[in-house]
């Protein structure tokens, strides 16, 4: 049986690779990141995309490349015109504003390449049951399945 396949966004390997937060609500993200990816993670296939690598080769040169070093056995999703497309689609519906627009386009990647989880601590566009909602209207409209979007917390392999 395969593994069921996983797009990990930017924050969660952001997340995975950097020191402890002082601030304690990240720092449990950044704990529960961390179990997550060594006792969920291998259960999965996962991916990550050309714009994943983009952001988190951005800033410190040595977290960054700790940071694609994490990666560096994950599958990559490639982006198309039918992906720009269905991003563009998801800008014009979704209230995110223009700085964040990456995020529509992992939304986009993983509808558009099927993957069963998009995993991320954004949930300001993301990870948000408002959005998700959203995602899923408009997906339904043009009959497209929505992956499962969540956190890292809520993908744990169960007890």
């Amino acid at each position: 049986m395969n593994k069921p396949s996983v797009y990990i966004e930017t924050s969660v390997i952001s997340y995975y690779c950097s020191k402890q937060s002082q601030d304690i609500i990240i720092a449990g993200h950044q704990q529960i990141t961390k179990d997550w990816w060594l006792k969920s993670l291998p259960n999965l296939t996962p991916f990550v995309s050309d714009i994943v690598i983009e952001e988190i080769s951005q800033g410190n040169p040595l977290q960054a490349k700790q940071r694609m070093e994490s990666i560096a056995t994950f599958g990559k999703l490639n982006l198309s015109t039918d992906i720009e497309k269905l991003a563009t689609h998801y800008f014009s519906k979704l209230s995110i504003p223009q700085k964040a627009i990456a995020d529509v386009f992992h939304l986009a990647l993983a509808v558009h390449h099927q993957v069963d989880f998009l995993v991320s601590w954004n949930c300001s566009h993301i990870a948000n049951a408002h959005i998700v909602r959203k995602v899923m209207a408009i997906n339904h409209s043009l009959q497209l399945c929505t992956p499962v979007i969540c956190t890292p917390e809520e993908l744990r392999e169960e007890e």
